[in-house]
Order: C-alpha cells, then structure tokens, then sequence
C-alpha cells in the first residue's frame, strides 16, 4: 500500500527539466503579460475580452511549458520517438489561428473583429513565448501590442479614421 502511494505521488509529481516553481512563474508571467492585451480589449467593449485572453494565453504557456518537458524527459528518449517544439508553436498558431477567424464578421460590406483576432493571436504568441522561457521576447511583444492597440487607437481617433 505504502509503494502503491509513493508510485502514485511520483506520478502526480514527476521529475521536470523545468523546476516546479519555473513552472509557477511561467504560467503567472504570462498570465499577467496577457492580462495587459485583455484589459485593452476589454475596455473597448470587444467580444474577447479579458477571460479570453487569459485563456488563450494560458493554453499557449501551457502547450509551451508541455513541447520544454515532453522533449527532455526519459520517456521519449526512444529512437521511435522524435520531439520538435516547433510542432507545438505550429500547432498553437493554427488552433489560435481558427479561434481569431471566428471572431472576424464580414456585415454590411465591412469587416469587423481583425484587431480582436490579432489580439487573440498575440496572447497565444505571448503564452508560448513565457512557456518556453523566452520572457523578454514576451514583455517585449505585450508592450509593443499594447502600444498599437492603445496608442495609436487615440492617434487614429484624432485623425478621423475612427
């Protein structure tokens, strides 16, 4: 019983290439980055707001910290089994990719929704970005994206293009 709870426990609580508490601080930091792009979005009053953005970044920090793990551990270190993280990054940008075209509406001649799908597909890059460990690339990119989406939403307000 006492070998059955520590297989058990073992199972719950592998050994990682990437320490739990990196782990923590990954999905943390990218929560935070795409909480930025979702508060924007937010307070525009646009269909993916906040949660959305969240999740999207979540799942991607996710998919990203999944492709670091599955690549380093033991378990796949057959000659059947060949790991590529670009796969992943491949795969994230697909799914996202299908999410933000369903945010896009073409109604009366126009099309709206192509800046919450960029924003959707950001928060993915974001995520993955800190999920594989690439945090300044991340902060980067969520402060440049906010630059665009807030930015120069008020220089395009004061041009009249809005």
């Amino acid at each position: 019983m006492e070998q059955a709870l520590a297989d058990i426990l073992a199972d719950i609580l592998p050994r990682t290439a990437v320490p739990y508490h990196v782990i923590l601080a990954r999905i943390c930091g990218a929560l935070l980055c795409v909480t930025v792009i979702g508060i924007e979005r937010e307070m525009r009053g646009r269909p993916a707001g906040l949660r959305t953005h969240l999740l999207v970044g979540l799942a991607a920090a996710v998919f990203g910290l999944l492709a670091g793990e599955v690549v380093r551990a033991p378990i796949y270190d057959i000659d059947q089994v060949r790991s590529d993280p670009l796969r992943v990054v491949e795969a994230v940008t697909a799914g996202v990719a299908f999410l933000a075209a369903g945010l896009i509406v073409f109604a009366k001649g126009e099309v709206h929704g192509l800046t919450t799908g960029a924003g959707v597909w950001l928060a993915a890059a974001i995520g993955l970005s800190v999920g594989l460990g690439f945090w300044i690339i991340a902060i980067f990119a969520t402060l440049v994206g906010t630059v665009v989406l807030h930015l120069l939403y008020q220089v395009e307000r004061h041009l009249g293009w809005k």
